[in-house]
């Protein structure tokens, strides 16, 4: 049995022949080091200011005026509190000269302010405040734990918490090993000559909680915005895939119409000759080359658009419906619970078949939505035959409060199959809630104006 376990090797100074094995453990202690530069060492002088908190989230909200512009600097003011009160520690030393109790206050105080324009670099400054400050403020051998003095393990507990809400999980991490690893260098640099313990592991205990809660939020807040990228992405394709749904159908209903005419023109085409007695040549070649023309198109039609059906797709084998079957549609409605009733206006007339289907399809959709969304409301559908196209309105009331019918929701394919509907026509289409509770549909297909016989001559 041949052992599949690979193994990573790499020369050692050149083309000497030896190599080193890299073991998994290896290449995860090398990216560690390496986030540690990148996280605290490259990312040092990086100038990153504190920006304004936002006014429309949590108690902000209720503020107005003036007071909502000052809650935007409210991280500020509390990181300008939390340095203040650290200094006030730190300088709180009455057997100390009054110089040296500024001086370590300042020091106390500095790491925390600089937190707001470049964090890390506080967190350096932090350390180097501490081993700058203890020597400065030691008075007696019976003085406090070391080497955090009370102002100084104030101000180095807070720049852990403003850095790690201000960066990442991973940079949190590296600080509080490094402060270990500091509290450990003054341990070996004093050892025992100093009288009292070091008060290191009192300030990695304290640290690591606001630190885990911190990694907890970060980690939650991520995952959130991954949810909403995710959703995000998934409306947007379950949008593009409704609006390609919608297209196949429409272009499938209109192969099937565009095809029925195509087939009556070469059919009359190849009929014509026969009807004229003695036809000249001329008019045979004519009707010869109108109906090589209407099969070539028809062929192609069937080539191009055929893709759009699916393999169980099977053609109707009734006429796609019109406007003069939309009294069979009423009264199916009306089988289901809608009320509704029909008002025509202006001269009814043929129009081309491709408007009759869609109008036929919009009020169609538009009493489906009425018996998902408002089940035992009121609709009325309104035609009206004009000058340059046909008007559609289709409007519902309100859902009646006592009725023992639920709403379903749909997929959201109605409004978008009507507008593609519409703008496949150039039309004008508007959808949207009325003032008394219910919904509206209005719709304009242009229809162009038959020649005159003048016009023709």
């Amino acid at each position: 049995m041949t052992d599949t376990t690979e193994t990573h090797m790499t020369p050692l100074h050149g083309g000497s022949g030896a190599y080193q094995f890299r073991s998994p453990e290896f290449r995860a202690a090398v990216n560690a080091l390496r986030g540690l530069r990148q996280d605290l060492i490259s990312d040092a002088f990086a100038y990153r200011p504190l920006p304004p908190a936002p006014v429309d989230k949590g108690l902000s909200r209720l503020l107005s005026g003036r007071p909502r512009e000052y809650a935007a600097w409210t991280p500020h003011a509390l990181i300008t509190a939390a340095g203040l009160l650290a200094m006030f520690i730190a300088a709180d030393n009455s057997g100390r000269a009054a110089t040296t109790n500024v001086l370590v206050g300042v020091l106390a105080l500095a790491p925390i302010l600089l937190t707001m324009v470049r964090p890390i670099m506080a967190f350096w400054l932090s350390l180097a405040a501490t081993a700058i400050a203890y020597p400065m403020a030691f008075v007696n051998s019976w003085q406090q734990d070391w080497p955090w003095l009370p102002g100084s393990f104030v101000c180095h507990l807070v720049v852990l918490t403003v850095v790690a809400v201000r960066t990442r999980p991973r940079t949190a991490a590296w600080m509080w090993l490094l402060t270990g690893a500091y509290g450990l260098i003054w341990q070996a640099t004093l050892g025992d000559s100093h009288y009292y313990r070091s008060n290191t592991m009192d300030l990695l205990f304290i640290s690591a909680l606001p630190l885990l809660a911190i990694t907890v939020w970060h980690i939650r807040k991520d995952a959130q915005q991954t949810v909403t990228a995710q959703q995000t992405v998934t409306a947007h394709e379950r949008s593009r895939r409704t609006l390609l749904e919608e297209r196949t159908t429409i272009a499938r209903e209109l192969h099937d119409v565009v095809a029925h005419h195509m087939s009556v023109v070469a059919i009359q085409a190849e009929a014509a000759p026969y009807r004229v007695e003695n036809p000249p040549p001329e008019l045979e070649k004519a009707f010869a080359t109108i109906r090589e023309n209407a099969v070539a198109a028809l062929t192609e039609l069937r080539r191009v658009l055929g893709v759009v059906r699916a393999e169980d797709y099977e053609a109707p084998d009734a006429p796609q419906p019109t406007l003069a079957d939309l009294d069979g549609l009423l009264d199916n409605v009306r089988g289901a619970g809608l009320s509704v009733d029909k008002a025509v206006t202006g001269a009814v007339r043929e129009l081309p078949q491709g408007v009759e289907l869609s109008a036929y399809r919009i009020v169609q959709e538009a009493l489906s939505n009425t018996l998902r969304h408002a089940p035992g409301a009121s609709a009325r559908v309104e035609i009206g035959y004009v000058l340059g196209g046909l008007g559609l309105r289709v409007v519902n009331g309100p859902r009646p409060e006592l009725s023992l019918l639920k709403p379903s929701p749909g997929a959201g394919h109605g409004i978008t199959g009507m507008r593609e509907r519409v703008s496949m026509l150039n039309g004008e289409m508007t959808a949207g809630p009325t003032d008394e509770g219910g919904y509206e549909v209005a719709v304009f297909l242009p229809v162009p104006l038959p020649l005159r016989d003048e016009d023709e001559a």
